[in-house]
């Protein structure tokens, strides 16, 4: 049995056979591969595009999903082992994840930090222990990492490249940037875009304001692993000019600053000294005719110019639609694994 919780921890080999299935169901989108097959779906954070594909992939497959969330009448869950249960929760995850196991084929977690303590947030608790004590799969549907979204970005990525006549990732100039946002958000798309990238063969930058912006250095680590065994750079820059010239992919998202979870105050003001970081026509024309993308949802003309967002170089949508077939595909592997 294997879960899906990290792109870090299957290989390109296996990835590229996830995308080859998706690519094929996304042709000929139904089938009967999760005949019979239930997936329980525990929401603890809001979703729309998360929620809808994984509801309707189940289905197209053959599947039932059944959404499970705290305004939807769930009890209040305890993660820590040991706990002295005299609080708000009304059940272990042990007992909720064992008794799922019993209901369901698979299980998918979506679980965002508490942003408070970002050394607490980084263990990853919900989803690491519903993968300790589950005895079917689970899928990770956004924690601290997004690895649904990961697959669906380097499809959207390899497809229009292909169409465009300069095929394949390998070798090509990847810029993963900052842009602002009035709240502090989670970093798990970004750490996720960051590792993907660097595992596809590309030549990677990480443009932030302030190096209180650069992501954890588990993911920029991996990254920098993964690029040095692809004769790749791995290169954080502050210095937006420099970071765009020649990307020929530009992938943006806002998150929170590490250094200051939980003490949120001081960090505004240096975000918002930062709204300069949108993506515009202005940055994208000193790009080699970059793809741009954004995970959505997205805050037009705060994160992104209308005219960058609405243009044929953006590949959004292309991503929002190749969820629904990655996860098919990671939901067929899981099964068969």
């Amino acid at each position: 049995m294997r879960h899906f919780l990290n792109t870090a921890d299957w290989t390109r080999a296996e990835l590229d056979a996830m995308l080859a299935d998706a690519r094929a169901m996304k042709k000929s989108p139904v089938g009967d591969a999760l005949k019979n097959k239930t997936i329980a779906l525990l929401f603890l954070n809001n979703s729309l595009r998360t929620r809808t594909s994984f509801d309707i992939g189940a289905r197209q497959l053959g599947g039932h999903a059944v959404v499970l969330s705290p305004s939807g009448g769930m009890w209040p869950l305890e993660f820590e082992d040991g706990a002295v249960m005299d609080g708000e929760a009304e059940e272990h995850v042990k007992e909720a994840a064992a008794v799922l196991s019993r209901y369901a084929d698979i299980i998918g977690v979506r679980a965002f930090p508490k942003f408070v303590d970002w050394a607490e947030d980084r263990k990853d608790k919900v989803l690491n222990a519903f993968a300790r004590y589950s005895s079917v799969p689970v899928v990770n549907m956004e924690t601290i990492t997004h690895p649904c979204q990961e697959l669906a970005h380097i499809m959207a990525v390899e497809d229009q490249l292909a169409l465009e006549g300069r095929p394949g990732t390998d070798g090509k100039k990847f810029l993963l940037t900052w842009t602002y946002h009035p709240k502090p958000l989670n970093t798990a798309v970004a750490n996720s875009a960051l590792m993907i990238a660097a595992k596809y063969g590309m030549d990677v930058t990480l443009l932030c304001p302030t190096p209180d912006y650069v992501l954890d250095e588990r993911y920029v680590a991996q990254a920098r692993k993964d690029c040095a065994a692809n004769g790749r750079t791995l290169t954080v820059t502050h210095d937006i000019e420099a970071a765009y010239k020649g990307a020929e992919i530009v992938y943006a998202k806002s998150w929170g600053a590490l250094p200051y979870f939980g003490n949120w105050a001081p960090e505004k003001p240096i975000r918002d000294a930062h709204k300069h970081f949108i993506v515009d026509e202005e940055k994208m024309a000193l790009t080699n005719a970059a793809l741009v993308s954004h995970c959505l949802p997205m805050r037009r003309n705060v994160k992104m110019a209308d005219a960058v967002f609405d243009s044929a170089a953006c590949i959004a949508y292309e991503e929002a639609e190749n969820r629904l077939h990655v996860q098919k595909a990671v939901m067929k592997a899981l099964v068969r694994a």
